[in-house]
């Protein structure tokens, strides 16, 4: 039982930051974890911001790996203040550019449900800019490291000197 508390500690100090933050009530009210590197890198992914919008909006129904979101256009069309049509255009040309994957569920000929979005693509492709990032920021600790070393003076204690 302590193990488990142990485990989830960091995540309590991280949410407690987080509320610090944002305070309390926008955290209860809900809140989603998107990568920096989406973010930063979106013009490299050839994502605009309406594109980032509707990620956004997909990605806060995203809470399980296995339980991938699947809101409706009209519901991402009216949050965005866009027609559902501007949606599905732009769903369009993310799933072409193959950073996402639609996945229609109909049930018959007349009708169906919501499609499922995923989102391999999209993290495929922000993969090595991940790794860029990564390893720009690993070298600039190391550089500081050195640069630090080179500028501490040497102490050296000459008990042989004359008082």
């Amino acid at each position: 039982m302590e193990d488990a508390v142990k485990a989830k500690t960091p995540d309590v100090q991280a949410l407690k930051q987080n509320e610090k933050k944002w305070t309390p009530t926008l955290m209860k009210a809900g809140w989603s974890a998107i990568p920096n590197i989406i973010i930063e890198k979106q013009r490299a992914l050839g994502l605009d911001a309406l594109d980032i919008n509707i990620l956004l909006h997909l990605i806060q129904y995203w809470w399980l790996e296995e339980n991938v979101p699947h809101p409706s256009v009209g519901t991402i069309a009216e949050a965005l203040g866009v027609t559902p049509r501007t949606i599905q255009k732009r769903i369009t040309a993310m799933q072409a550019a193959k950073l996402i994957t639609r996945e229609e569920r109909r049930h018959s000929k007349f009708g169906s449900q919501t499609n499922l979005y995923r989102f391999d693509g999209l993290i495929a492709a922000c993969k090595p800019h991940a790794e860029e990032k990564i390893a720009a920021a690993k070298k600039k600790a190391e550089e500081e490291k050195e640069r630090v070393k080179r500028k501490k003076p040497k102490l050296v204690v000459n008990n042989d000197a004359k008082k």
